[in-house]
């Protein structure tokens, strides 16, 4: 495939002090692996950063002439960063993340190469918490973008990471869920909105319950904003769809649950077998009375075991692209 073949793009990073993690996310965009695509900026919009984010960001312009630097002297909000990057970029295809993200390896491949189909719009990545679930706010970090995975497969609701078409030039200032208003712009052009599952971008999640709350009020108090005045309704305000996953998750809690017990049960009458044996019966086992089920050719196991998985991963790569 040549260049003039491949699907070009400008990235746009909206940042306000990112200098933990803007080095790291600047050297991830520049390293993706590409094929049919090719990032032809990357353009970095820092809004009134009092830390280290600038510095860091000429650092890395210095070393890769595709980075660009747009200075914001007021913080205005998401939205206005947005407009300063529609505005610099030079692509029909544009790629917004968040200066706080990290994007997989491949995510801009498996994102932008969607585009090759004239009737996709906007397509969106998976968003996955690197933090690990270890307090009751991780967990419910994590519960709640496994469920909303399972809500992107069946209708999109799409964030942290999107491309798009440039249908319009800008962002009214009054909007507040950027994602959601462009998913509603590429909708009234009758255009399709596409999840990109194998386009992971990792993030951190809130440990507060305090900053949980506090994100999930504004994201709701945007979303009724843009269903008031446009009329349009994300996924995620389907309740109907989201009380089905959450079922779901609570079935294979119940599951757990029972399978737990199960164990639980077995593993005690075990124990009092075998101090019956020891105690009363006098029986060490030093022959033991064998578990013939386990008596299998471990490798052949194995082996089958790896054929199905092949067979299931070919069959879901070939459904991926037939639906592509």
């Amino acid at each position: 495939m040549t260049a003039s073949e491949k699907i070009c793009c400008s990235v746009g990073v909206t940042a306000y002090n990112e200098e933990a993690n803007i080095g790291s996310l600047l050297a991830a965009l520049t390293d993706q692996h590409l094929h049919e695509v090719e990032i032809v900026e990357i353009i970095v919009v820092a809004s009134a950063c009092t830390d280290r984010t600038v510095s860091i960001v000429q650092e890395h312009l210095a070393r890769d002439s595709r980075i660009q630097l747009i200075e914001q002297p007021r913080r205005e909000g998401k939205t206005s960063a947005i407009n300063l990057f529609l505005q610099a970029a030079r692509c029909e295809i544009c790629l917004l993340e968040s200066g706080d993200t990290l994007p997989h390896e491949y995510a801009v491949e498996h994102m932008v190469r969607m585009f090759r189909d004239p009737t996709v719009g906007m397509v969106g990545a998976q968003k996955m918490a690197v933090d690990t679930p270890d307090h009751i706010v991780g967990l419910l970090s994590h519960l709640r973008l496994r469920m909303e995975h399972e809500l992107c497969l069946e209708i999109p609701r799409l964030g942290e990471m999107i491309a798009f078409r440039r249908l319009f030039d800008q962002i009214p200032p009054d909007v507040a869920m950027d994602e959601a208003f462009v998913e509603a712009i590429v909708v009234q052009h009758g255009m399709q909105v596409r999840y990109a599952p194998d386009a992971i971008v990792y993030n951190t999640g809130p440990t507060t319950v305090g900053d949980f709350v506090r994100q999930r009020r504004r994201n709701h108090a945007g979303h009724l904003y843009l269903k008031h005045k446009y009329g349009y309704k994300v996924s995620s305000m389907h309740n109907s769809r989201v009380a089905r996953i959450a079922f779901k998750e609570l079935l294979g809690i119940a599951q757990l649950t029972w399978v737990l017990g199960l164990l639980a049960g077995i593993e005690g009458i075990s124990r009092l077998l075998g101090w019956y044996d020891f105690a009363v019966r006098r029986d060490r086992h030093v022959v033991w009375n064998m578990a013939w089920t386990q008596k299998q050719n471990v490798q052949a196991v194995r082996t089958t075991r790896e054929n199905s998985a092949g067979q299931e991963s070919f069959s879901v790569k070939s459904r991926t692209q037939l639906e592509r």
